[in-house]
């Protein structure tokens, strides 16, 4: 099963987002605290309505708890990133991959980036930052799927 990660999430209507869009596309997802706000299940019910109980939700109290578990696991990391030198419709997806997203305000750190065992990027028009973290991660998830089936 693809798996989406959401590093130290920031804002809760995006995070929201991404769990009704992995509860839809049959993703789980993995939330990498700390976060912006209060990852309760009653405050994630309020921004995820009535798709949680459709989405398989693990929350992990770090990056080094869930590092340990993903390397245990022997899950592959594709890390979404503006630094990323591939296109994610470049890149070769596996059904088991993680895709992890950043943090709103800050992506990820180095070591991070240093862990993942890819880094894609969505390309956008020269001169703009970056897309959203939830639309970036829909496009990424849907190719993934597109190419695993």
């Amino acid at each position: 099963m693809l798996r989406l990660a959401l590093y130290q999430p920031d804002i809760p209507q995006n995070t929201g987002t991404m769990l009704r869009m992995a509860a839809c596309l049959g993703a789980a997802v993995e939330i990498i605290e700390p976060a912006g706000f209060d990852v309760s299940d009653r405050h994630l019910r309020r921004s995820g309505l009535d798709y949680l109980d459709h989405v398989a939700i693990t929350r992990h109290r770090s990056w080094a708890a869930f590092e340990a578990l993903r390397r245990e696991a022997g899950i592959r990391l594709v890390l979404a990133t503006t630094a990323g030198a591939v296109p994610y419709t470049a890149h070769a997806f596996r059904d088991s991959d993680c895709i992890l997203v950043g943090r709103e305000s800050a992506g990820v750190p180095e070591a991070v980036h240093a862990a993942a065992d890819a880094r894609v990027v969505v390309p956008i028009r020269e001169g703009l930052r970056s897309l959203n973290v939830a639309v970036a991660a829909a496009m990424i998830l849907g190719e993934a799927i597109r190419q695993v089936g």
